[in-house]
């Protein structure tokens, strides 16, 4: 494999939408779910009173970005058609943007044109589950309201990606795939690009442990690292238990993932990744 022109150095300062952002520490990405079936939380947001309650939740304990989904992109969920998708997303973007101007809002979606339609209601981060892969056009969407774009490893859809588990090995594998993601953002002039391997997408239980053992093979990529762990079935599977039970293990694997590296937590529960994140600071002594 040849790095010489494929990596670029690693951002600590980012452009978001004008707004510059310094790396100085791990951060934290609350969850807000808009979608009547996602894993853990569906349906309990389904007013924009409530949506508005839970953005302040997640910011006021902490969160500097909310990530804010409508399709649930679990294993084997159902197509949300984009008229849906923009119904959902569209009266509470302005509204929690106009209540916290000083934070960062994702929105979580695949699609060019919700992207577009996002960003100009004053969105400021693209988050897509498939790298580009299902709609390619997104990344120059998010080139030209310079916004910072998360591509996530994922293989197929959200509807067969568990089919699609078979890798030569799975670390050097994603490492490869985010290579090509790196080509296609230069490509399309994005310099604001974040990585997130894909915990439980297109992984078995025993391979998202594997590539957390080995995460660092990341590192070479001189981007950061966002890590999803919250509460997913290779935690509380392992564990016997239900998602609802599982806050324990989700915080023993995020100081796990903050010693491989990870830049940026995505997590349902914001107060005890910051404490992980405090832990963690002083353990490095910073």
């Amino acid at each position: 494999m040849e790095l010489k022109d494929t990596f670029f150095p690693k951002k600590k300062v980012l452009n978001v939408r004008g707004k510059m952002w310094i790396v100085q520490s791990p951060v934290v990405m609350g969850i807000l779910n808009l979608t009547p079936d996602s894993f853990y939380d569906g349906g309990k947001y389904h007013s924009v009173a409530k949506v508005l309650d839970q953005a302040s939740f997640l910011y006021e304990e902490g969160a500097l970005i909310v990530d804010l989904g409508a399709f649930s992109s679990r294993p084997g969920a159902e197509e949300v058609s984009e008229e849906e998708e923009w119904k959902r997303l569209q009266p509470v973007i302005k509204n929690i943007k106009k209540h916290y101007p000083h934070r960062f809002l994702s929105i979580d979606t695949y699609r060019s044109e919700i992207a577009y339609r996002s960003l100009e209601e004053g969105a400021d981060i693209i988050n897509d589950i498939s790298g580009g892969n299902l709609d390619r056009k997104i990344l120059r969407v998010a080139t030209a309201h310079k916004a910072p774009y998360i591509a996530m490893h994922m293989r197929g859809t959200p509807g067969t990606m568990q089919s699609l588990t078979q890798y030569n090995r799975i670390a050097p594998d994603i490492l490869d795939y985010f290579v090509e993601v790196n080509k296609q953002a230069r490509e399309e002039g994005l310099s604001d690009l974040i990585v997130d391997p894909g915990f439980g997408f297109a992984k078995t239980v025993e391979q998202n442990y594997e590539l957390l053992d080995q995460m660092e093979v990341l590192k070479p990529l001189q981007r950061l690292i966002l890590v999803g762990l919250s509460r997913k079935s290779m935690i509380y599977k392992s564990l016997n238990q239900t998602s609802s039970e599982s806050l324990n293990g989700t915080t023993a694997l995020h100081m796990t993932a903050l010693l491989k590296g990870a830049d940026i937590l995505r997590v349902h529960d914001v107060k005890e990744a910051i404490e992980s994140i405090t832990l963690y600071r002083k353990l490095r002594g910073r």
